[in-house]
């Protein structure tokens, strides 16, 4: 256990590049962890169509993407979050350069991009179930109840 998770957050937010795949599926998965006792949202860089992988990715441990909406950086105030977690190296270095709410917020979970995978169906969702699982292992180890 690091000494992250020795300090209890009340607010956290994941940050991929379009919102579309990435931070979806993880604000949803903390959402669920943590039974609503911190407060989560996600954003992207830019905003992007909520990919179709996900929701059936998600969908499998019964959890509803379908009416997720992509919020930008530009939709959050980042002074607000207790934990800012930069799932892509793009996100991480544009929130490097922002005022946030303390010097130590920021984190980088360094998530590979299941939109990425080629193949037959069944060999892309097994990429988005790898990222689904590894996300809620991270949250699990970074935010105990």
């Amino acid at each position: 256990m690091n000494d992250k998770a020795q300090n209890p957050v009340k607010s956290v937010l994941f940050v991929c590049n379009q919102n579309a795949v990435r931070s979806p599926m993880a604000e949803a998965l903390a959402k669920r962890h943590s039974k609503r006792r911190f407060f989560v949202e996600s954003a992207g860089l830019i905003a992007g169509a909520l990919d179709p992988f996900s929701v059936a990715a998600m969908a499998e441990e019964n959890i509803d993407l379908s009416a997720h909406k992509s919020l930008t950086l530009a939709d959050i105030d980042l002074t607000l979050f207790d934990a800012v977690i930069a799932l892509t190296v793009e996100s991480r270095d544009y929130l490097a350069k922002q005022k946030l709410k303390s010097a130590d917020s920021l984190e980088y979970w360094a998530t590979p991009d299941p939109s990425d995978a080629e193949g037959h169906r069944s060999q892309i969702m097994e990429s988005y179930r790898l990222v689904r699982d590894h996300l809620e292992c991270r949250i699990a180890d970074r935010f105990p109840l």
